[in-house]
C-alpha cells in the first residue's frame, strides 16, 4: 500500500468553495496524511524536524492549494525553503527523498483554454509548474503530473462534489496500489489516472 502525503496549503479556507470541499471529502481515508500548513504553522514558524519526518514516511508526496497568481501560497515557498534541506533533500549527501513522487494537486478558476498561447493567461499550467518540477528533480524525485480543477469560478455545488469524489477515487486508487506511480509522470494531467488501463496498474 503506497502511503500518500498531501501538504494542504490555503490562506483563507473559510472563503473556499472548491478547495474546502476536497478536503473535507477526502479527511478520514485511512493511509492518506493529510498535513494543514496554515492550520499547523499560521505564524509560517515551520517545524523542520517534523516536516522532514513526514516526508521520510510517505512514499507520493502533493502539494494541495489553490493556484494563487500562477503559483502557490506563501506557505509552500516557506515550506520548501525551510523543509527540503542542503545535505538532507538534496547536494551530494542529500538523498531522503530517492525515489519518491512529487506533484501538485490544483483548482484553478479560469478554464483550461484561458491557459493557451492564445488564452489570457498565455501559457499552460504546466509551465507555471516548472520550479515545482525541477525541485522534485533537484531533490532525487519523480515530479508527477499535475492533478487540477479548472474553471472553479463557474462551478456549482454538484460539479464540486463530483469532483471532489474523483479527486477521493484517486487517492484511493494510488493507495491501493492500483495505479502504478510510475506511469503519472507520463500524463498530461494526474486526473487520467482514473482512465488508466489495467496493464499500466499494479498488480
Amino acid at each position: 500500500m503506497a502511503r500518500v502525503l498531501i501538504n494542504f496549503a490555503h490562506p483563507a479556507l473559510e472563503k473556499s468553495r472548491v478547495q474546502k470541499q476536497l478536503l473535507t471529502t477526502i479527511k478520514g481515508i485511512k493511509g492518506i496524511t493529510i498535513n494543514d500548513l496554515y492550520e499547523w504553522y499560521p505564524d509560517l514558524d515551520i517545524d523542520v524536524a517534523r516536516e522532514q519526518q513526514l516526508l521520510e514516511k510517505h512514499d507520493i508526496i502533493l502539494l494541495q492549494h489553490p493556484f494563487y497568481w500562477y503559483s502557490a501560497p506563501a506557505i509552500i515557498k516557506q515550506w520548501m525553503d525551510l523543509v527540503l534541506e542542503h545535505g538532507w533533500a538534496y547536494g551530494h549527501t542529500g538523498k531522503a527523498l530517492q525515489g519518491k513522487y512529487f506533484g501538485n494537486v490544483i483548482s484553478a478558476g479560469s478554464g483550461e483554454k484561458n491557459y493557451q498561447p492564445e488564452g489570457i493567461h498565455r501559457y499552460p499550467v504546466h509551465q507555471f509548474l516548472l520550479p515545482f518540477s525541477q525541485t522534485a528533480a533537484l531533490c532525487n524525485m519523480q515530479y508527477a503530473a499535475p492533478y487540477v480543477i479548472y474553471g472553479v469560478h463557474r462551478m456549482d455545488i454538484e460539479d464540486i462534489r463530483t469532483a471532489a469524489q474523483q479527486y477521493r477515487n484517486m487517492l484511493e486508487l494510488l493507495r491501493d496500489d492500483k495505479i502504478d506511480p510510475a506511469a503519472l509522470p507520463r500524463l498530461t494531467y494526474m486526473n487520467e489516472a482514473l482512465q488508466l488501463p489495467s496493464q499500466t496498474r499494479s498488480v
